[in-house]
């Protein structure tokens, strides 16, 4: 997925962002007049991305806090939200009754979970409180731009790869180590046949490295025009998967000392999801020695590493709201910083009632792979990949090679459009463990899905009506770019941008 999509696709995003100077939306409507609305769909796209994201924030600023104790809280079953007869103070292994202590304290302490959806409950009055910090935290790293988050980024990007090799000497110390390392390196070639592993294989491509979210066009918009894009997307695309292969090293060699004390299987530790990083780990780090200085450095790695995402696709709808409406609205707010506080307290209030699973498979899966399919669809194949090859070609001085030109015309939109067909076709409803959704939150979630894909043939009908002629010829006119390949360097250089500050923050892997 990386080779075929991941590096081709991200080259292609930095390619207009640097070409065009402007931001997805625009950009995407001079390559592309008739999926002008695949442009709008990425800042939507973002902005929900950014109003359930911050609670899984909150959640390990909770973590962070309750690490500081004499004895880690997730550790025994001696507590007052642990359900007698229920806990188990390891891994429960075929006692199905049980439940660790860690599943409890993230069930019945962090979340305060009721039997299903249709029992609301109450406000978390804590995770409302550290929802606000997660949100003050955001707003204190953005608020003066590019600039600024670039330098915060340096900070956020390489701190977790301290505390993610010290993690890994310290686990492969551990006994059963290996056996945890073995398991995640050892292929199930017959995963290979199942659809849903390809489109969770193509969505975390797509939110690791930061793909149609509009980010990267974002991004790359303040770079100098003739900047190294393809090094860029390189240096990114590597960095993210060494970053994943590090990171699951670091995950199952720990899993695997958890299954070695416990007598069990690894696979039946293993998880994915939020239970990894909130059930499993913190089980994990509360066997371990000095697990009160483990702790709480793993869940500041969590944040950091939350932050450089949340910065990205924040600074994508202030960005949008800037150039869209600023005319409009800075008059009134006085300051930009006015702005992306106004944001970001909008942003807090729709996070409040995130139901975060049913939020992230039809935010970061469905509507994703369905956004990245039509950008791929607007860019190589309406736009064409010769003219993406002449852009390029004027900012580096040569034109991309057989290599990226094939996965642009052909591989790329194939393989997005076959795991969009076949996930369409394979449609099985989400589940939160056991629990299956009712039918109202599955067409809760089509909704959250289509809030952002609905601009796509809402800005097709539009850009036909407006044109001139028969529907032949307003087609015709639709399909034709308004970007001009003739020019040298087309536009003037963003103003008051540290370049280096903008490399850095794709650079990071958000």
């Amino acid at each position: 997925m990386v080779l075929l999509c991941g590096i081709p696709l991200l080259f292609m995003e930095f390619a207009i962002g640097q070409y065009t100077r402007l931001g997805p939306v625009h950009a995407l409507a001079k390559i592309c007049p008739l999926l002008k609305g695949v442009g709008l769909a990425t800042v939507v796209i973002s902005f929900v991305f950014s109003t359930y994201y911050n609670v899984l924030m909150s959640w390990a600023l909770y973590y962070l806090f309750n690490s500081f104790g004499g004895t880690l809280p997730w550790k025994s079953c001696n507590n007052t939200w642990n359900v007698v007869g229920n806990c188990s103070s390891g891994f429960p292994g075929n006692a199905t009754h049980l439940k660790s202590a860690s599943q409890q304290f993230f069930d019945h302490r962090l979340l305060e979970k009721t039997n299903g959806i249709e029992e609301a409950g109450g406000i978390r009055w804590e995770l409302f409180g550290y929802l606000i910090i997660a949100w003050v935290i955001v707003y204190l790293c953005i608020f003066k731009g590019v600039k600024s988050t670039g330098k915060v980024v340096y900070f956020t990007a390489v701190f977790p790869y301290f505390i993610l090799f010290a993690l890994l000497i310290n686990n492969l110390q551990l006994p059963g180590a290996k056996n945890g390392i073995l398991f995640f390196v050892t292929p199930v070639w017959s995963k290979l046949f199942e659809v849903k592993v390809w489109v969770k294989a193509s969505a975390q491509v797509f939110n690791s490295i930061g793909i149609a979210f509009g980010s990267m066009i974002s991004m790359a918009s303040y770079n100098k025009f003739n900047n190294n894009i393809l090094r860029d997307a390189l240096i990114v695309s590597v960095t993210n998967s060494f970053t994943s292969i590090l990171a699951g090293f670091v995950i199952f060699s720990a899993i695997g000392y958890m299954a070695h004390i416990h007598n069990l299987p690894v696979d039946n530790i293993a998880t994915d999801g939020p239970g990894l990083v909130f059930v499993v780990y913190p089980e994990v780090l509360s066997t371990m020695p000095i697990s009160q200085l483990w702790a709480p450095l793993f869940f500041l790695m969590l944040l950091c590493l939350g932050l450089d995402s949340q910065f990205a696709t924040v600074d994508v709808a202030v960005a949008f709201l800037k150039d869209e409406f600023g005319a409009k609205i800075l008059p009134f707010l006085k300051r930009e910083e006015l702005l992306t506080l106004a944001v970001c307290v909008f942003c807090f209030a729709l996070g409040i009632p995130h139901i975060t699973k049913l939020m992230d498979h039809y935010t970061a899966v469905v509507s994703l792979v369905l956004l990245a399919f039509f950008e791929v669809i607007a860019v190589c194949w309406i736009f064409g990949v010769r003219r993406l090859s002449l852009m390029i070609k004027k900012m580096q001085g040569k034109t991309p090679n057989i290599y990226f030109r094939v996965c642009w015309m052909l591989l790329s939109p194939l393989l997005v459009l076959c795991i969009l067909i076949s996930s369409l076709v394979q449609y099985t409803p989400v589940h939160y463990g056991k629990y299956t959704y009712p039918v109202w939150a599955e067409l809760l979630g089509w909704c959250v899905s289509l809030v952002s894909i609905v601009w796509i043939p809402l800005g097709a009908v539009h850009e036909i009506c407006s044109n001139k002629g028969s529907f032949l010829q307003r087609l015709q006119t639709a399909m034709t770019p308004t970007i001009d390949l003739d020019a040298e360097d087309p536009l003037p250089e963003k103003q008051n941008v540290d370049t280096q500050a903008s490399e850095t923050l794709f650079t990071s892997g958000v």
